[in-house]
């Protein structure tokens, strides 16, 4: 069974990419809660934390379609290393602001919005290097310990920084993040990876045109890409809202926070392993409609609650379920896209993923400021309940399209073209 869980791990290039990638995104999470925490203690303000949530994840929609593009046509080790070394210079710059006590909600601000952008061209890269590392027998299982490694990460990143925030400060963290990336930058200098940029007849626009064309003619693709838009929309602004529920409503300070974000990462951390047991891609579908459900119950339940260990203990299922909403959405999109178009669809991807989410996180602080964080995530919860029952009743319909595209990949046994309609097909 662990043989099967780790499969991945066979290959070394993607061993290399796991232990780097680990220590790093421990220490992006660190950065991650201790920001918030830092702009919450510099301004008190549920707007200004929804602010900075919509300044470090707007550039992603804005840019996103660009760093597809530039996935397709670059050589994606090079552009990762490319990435990860802006983000550790970012991250320097902000330890050295709040270090030396010259930090201010403006520049927290135009970093996030630096990060933001370095953003866009990283999490389509990193999403189509996944292939390059594995090739595609082992994708599903690599996108799963990716995401178990980023949920490893959310459990161990919040909790030391829930505990540094409190004993020695917020600076100390983001110095921590910006050492992190040597790891992975070191790891990814190590690879010998084959992964050369396809060759280029079209100009850039028209490549990005051909991205959208493409998406908006699979409806299954399109259907799972709109579902992840609305939870990033009106479910993922509830992590913005953390520091809040973590001071006012349940009394916890920085400490709590941590706590409550580590709770959240062990759900997830779950959902990720759920899916790297598994073998295969049917029924996944299914899983997305029910996970997508059971997320907006759990975040409707963590909104009436006021107990601090009672919501800790509600966290956990919210973040095994999204997050194997999320990973089984990634799974089943790249099992489904052509080689040639993988870049620009993993951006649309992070558009739906990261770019929708300042907007959520700007409109999630602005109704919080009005009528409380417990109610705008309630609010948020029935929205998803809505999205999982529109997808759940869509998902019959979706089931043909998506075996036709699966074993176009060579991913999927399947009937001949023309008894697909009329035998039972693969689900998602």
């Amino acid at each position: 069974m662990l043989a099967v869980t780790l499969r991945a791990l066979r290959h070394r290039n993607f061993q290399l990419f796991f232990s780097g990638q680990i220590i790093s995104l421990t220490g992006t999470w660190m950065q991650s809660v201790a920001q918030a925490w830092l702009v919450y203690r510099l301004t008190g303000s549920s707007f200004l934390l929804g602010a900075v949530g919509f300044a470090s994840q707007f550039p992603v929609f804005l840019v996103a379609p660009i760093g597809g593009i530039t996935a397709d046509r670059t050589n994606r080790q090079r552009l990762i290393i490319a990435t990860q070394t802006a983000s550790m210079i970012l991250a320097a710059i902000l330890a050295w602001l709040t270090l030396t006590h010259r930090v201010d909600k403006w520049q927290i601000l135009i970093l996030a919005a630096l990060l933001g952008v370095v953003n866009a061209f990283d999490i389509p890269g990193r999403q189509s290097f996944l292939v390059d590392m594995v090739g595609k027998g082992d994708l599903m299982n690599a996108i799963a310990l990716n995401s178990s490694m980023f949920n490893g990460a959310r459990v161990v990143g919040p909790a030391v920084a829930g505990i540094l925030v409190a004993k020695i400060g917020e600076g100390w963290c983001f110095a921590a993040n910006a050492i992190s990336y040597i790891a992975v930058i070191a790891g990814l200098l190590m690879m010998k990876v084959d992964c050369p940029p396809r060759s280029v007849t079209d100009s850039p626009l028209a490549d990005i045109v051909e991205g959208f064309r493409w998406v908006n003619s699979a409806r299954v693709i399109r259907a799972l890409l709109l579902l992840i838009g609305l939870i990033s929309l009106v479910g993922m602004p509830y992590t913005v809202l953390m520091p809040v529920f973590a001071d006012k409503v349940l009394h916890g300070g920085a400490r709590g926070l941590g706590i409550l974000m580590g709770a959240t990462g062990v759900g997830a951390l779950l959902g990720a392993l759920t899916l790297a047991s598994r073998t295969g891609v049917k029924g996944l579908g299914r899983i997305v409609a029910w996970s997508c459900a059971a997320f907006g119950a759990g975040m409707i339940l963590f909104s009436f609650s006021r107990s601090f260990w009672l919501s800790t203990f509600l966290l956990l299922p919210v973040g095994y379920s999204v997050m194997l909403q999320m990973a089984c959405s990634n799974t089943l999109i790249q099992t489904m896209v052509p080689d040639q178009l993988r870049g620009r669809v993993m951006a649309l991807y992070s558009m739906m993923f990261m770019g929708m989410a300042p907007f959520g996180a700007l409109f999630g602080g602005s109704l919080a400021g009005r009528l409380g964080a417990p109610v705008t995530v309630g609010i948020g919860g029935v929205a998803c309940l809505l999205g999982a029952a529109w997808f759940g009743r869509a998902l019959p319909d979706l089931r043909i399209e998506a075996h036709r595209l699966i074993v176009a990949q060579g991913l999927a046994g399947g009937e001949p073209e023309q008894e697909i309609a009329t035998t039972q097909p693969v689900e998602e």
